[in-house]
């Protein structure tokens, strides 16, 4: 292949190549712009597929919509929940009260009297205090609630309208703190099982019976355990 070249038009050789003239060359054709550029080597790695957006702070510091949406029902809850302890704690979500009476015991009258006094135990397994209003019996008379205290060495006995019956507590009668004094009808013998209705505040009437014991015998400080 030669360098020359011959001029068409004068038929004179040359080794010179003339300039191309002006649009003898097409342009280079123009290719639209990469919908996704690569980014250079010094942006950040693109986040993984599984990885959530985070929520972004704009400049007055607003929480996004979405956590806003989230936090109002769960304030409201934790409201509602505060309340709710507190009005647990102050007892007025408290369990109605549950009174149990055990078997009792009852004096065996003596020295020809017809006085004599009658032991119970009492539970409250409820939420809720009771009071023991009054105890009657078809077998007694005059049955009245008694407290025996003592002070400077000295006991003294005195009557009492009613008695209370804490929540979740036992109250034990014996002849040293709170007992049912009352008045025999007929005659009762040893081993007699007496009949006795005790009348609560909130409760009602609960009946149980009481077995006739003799005085001094030992049982009678026991009998609030019946």
């Amino acid at each position: 292949m030669t360098d020359s070249w011959t001029d068409p038009a004068t038929g004179t050789p040359t080794g010179v190549w003339p300039d191309a003239p002006a649009g003898a060359w097409p342009d280079a054709p123009t290719y639209p712009p990469t919908a996704c550029p690569l980014p250079s080597s010094s942006s950040s790695p693109s986040p993984s597929p599984d990885a959530s957006p985070s929520p972004t702070w704009s400049g007055s510091r607003r929480l996004p919509e979405g956590v806003i949406a989230v936090l109002a029902p769960l304030t409201a809850c934790l409201t509602a929940l505060v309340g709710l302890t507190a009005w647990t704690t102050a007892g007025a979500a408290g369990t109605p009260a549950h009174i149990e009476v055990g078997i009792g015991q009852v004096f065996m009258p003596y020295a020809d009297k017809q006085r004599t006094a009658a032991f119970f135990r009492i539970s409250n397994t409820g939420g809720s205090g009771d009071q023991l209003l009054s105890v009657t019996s078809p077998a007694a008379e005059g049955a009245m609630l008694s407290r025996h205290e003592s002070s400077g060495g000295a006991d003294s006995m005195r009557m009492v309208t009613s008695a209370e019956i804490p929540a979740g507590s036992v109250v034990r009668m014996t002849p040293s703190t709170l007992d049912v004094m009352m008045t025999v009808k007929g005659r009762w013998q040893v081993g007699d099982a007496v009949p006795f209705v005790l009348h609560f505040r909130h409760s009602g009437p609960v009946r149980t019976v009481a077995f006739v014991v003799r005085p001094g015998s030992g049982k009678g400080s026991h009998a609030s355990q019946g």
